[in-house]
């Protein structure tokens, strides 16, 4: 067991453990459910080595089976006594079919934490005449986050606006890293964002910024590229789009 639960959860744990973000309002430990966590965290941490909160237990709609939430933003299935874990998504059979239960609730939470960021640490492109928008996880130094945002004049005309946040593949180690703090840090964030995807250079900066936080927050997301684009409804589509085919994404087309 100490293998199989160390592979289930290291990559979620350490993205966990990157979070600088305060997941005490996410926090929902019923009183019943104080004895399971307990002895859940106590079996989590011997198998993995590695230190996990609990933020949220639930009972699920199939009778008997708990949802357990860690910091990381990963969902286990357990029974009451904590006795038995398994991994994966939860599916209900109905007469059209099967329906993901734990996809539609996981999009549901990604659309909660990218609302939650305020729009003043974004970096925001908005058209004359606002139909949707999108959240998009960049890097300055990646192909196809330049070749995005080459597009960003067809994106605006289809009435769609774009909101920026930061992901430096790599996070602090990334040579983008430094350049995408220049760039929040900068006065004309538009215009910095736009000068470093061109790869011109720009004045070192340094300020308090949400670069990292950004980061981290893709990282609970499960992002492990750019671009990313979040829908405003949690769905995330990762990598380029031409602008036709993002019209079509955004707009159900």
């Amino acid at each position: 067991m100490k293998i199989s639960f160390r592979r289930c959860f290291t990559l979620a744990l350490l993205a966990g453990s990157l979070s600088s973000m305060s997941l005490a309002q996410d926090a929902a430990i019923p009183a019943w459910a104080e004895g399971l966590k307990t002895r859940l965290t106590a079996s989590l941490v011997a198998a993995t080595g590695a230190p996990l909160q609990i933020v949220a237990i639930s009972e699920t709609s199939f009778d008997g089976l708990i949802e357990v939430e860690l910091d990381s933003g990963e969902k286990l299935f357990s029974d009451r006594t904590g006795e038995h874990l398994v991994t994966g998504d939860l599916f209900q059979a109905t007469a059209s079919g099967l329906v993901n239960l734990s996809a539609a609730a996981r999009q549901k939470q990604i659309a909660g934490w990218v609302a939650a960021v305020p729009e003043d640490e974004m970096v925001i492109f908005t058209p004359e005449q606002t139909k949707a928008s999108i959240t998009v996880f960049t890097d300055v130094d990646c192909a196809y986050c330049r070749k995005l945002h080459g597009d960003i004049e067809a994106i605006l005309e289809l009435g769609i606006q774009v909101r920026y946040v930061a992901y430096p593949r790599g996070g602090e180690a990334s040579e983008a890293y430094p350049k995408m703090i220049s760039v929040w840090c900068s006065e004309d964030r538009k215009r910095s964002l736009t000068h470093a995807k061109n790869g011109q250079n720009l004045p070192n900066r340094e300020c308090d910024n949400p670069v990292l936080r950004h980061y981290n927050l893709g990282n609970r997301i499960g992002i492990s590229g750019t671009p990313a684009l979040v829908l405003q409804d949690g769905t995330v589509i990762p990598g380029y789009l031409e602008p036709a085919q993002l019209a079509g994404a955004v707009f159900g087309q």
